[in-house]
């Protein structure tokens, strides 16, 4: 695990706590993606390192017109801590608290070209089969894959390419 999602870890933990308590999943997970967003900006991460930026000035910076006083407060502890460069790695984790909270498989499907609607949602079904969860599809296209498809849901990988079958063919060949 690298040391930026240890760092990140207990605040994402924290936000997720006081996102539970106020029941406002979605508004935290749409601060934090926009917070970690321009964090992750070169020209932001290098004023964030800037020992000169007043912590009210980052937080100004960092925090979302809509978003609430608690919210404001959660970024003026990670800037208090020196980890608002962590916004990018808190809000993954965050995000994947929120999908496991609401039952929800987030899936990323890659395929050679664009997908249409009926096959993407044929494709949804069999995961929500597969899972036993709602789905939350995410697509990619990505042309060195020839044809076919990869399916991405955290811990299952389903690689249904003809690049990944032509790689599996050779493995073969060559043992």
């Amino acid at each position: 695990m690298s040391q930026a999602l240890t760092l990140a870890r207990p605040y994402a933990r924290a936000a997720f706590a006081i996102a539970r308590e106020e029941g406002k999943f979605a508004p935290w997970s749409e601060a934090l993606a926009f917070s970690a967003r321009v964090a992750a900006d070169p020209r932001v991460s290098a004023l964030l390192s800037n020992p000169g930026l007043a912590r009210g000035d980052a937080v100004a910076l960092l925090a979302p017109e809509a978003a609430g006083e608690t919210y404001g407060r959660f970024l003026t502890l990670l800037a208090e801590s020196h980890r608002l460069q962590q916004l990018p790695e808190i809000a993954g984790l965050f995000d994947q608290l929120r999908a496991e909270a609401e039952n929800v498989v987030k899936a990323t499907v890659t395929s050679a070209a664009a997908l249409s609607a009926d096959e993407l949602e044929k494709i949804k079904l069999a995961l929500r089969r597969r899972f036993g969860r709602d789905v939350e599809v995410s697509t990619a296209v990505d042309a060195s894959l020839i044809g076919g498809a990869v399916i991405d849901a955290g811990d299952v990988v389903i690689d249904g390419s003809l690049k990944g079958k032509l790689s599996r063919l050779q493995t073969a060949l060559a043992n």
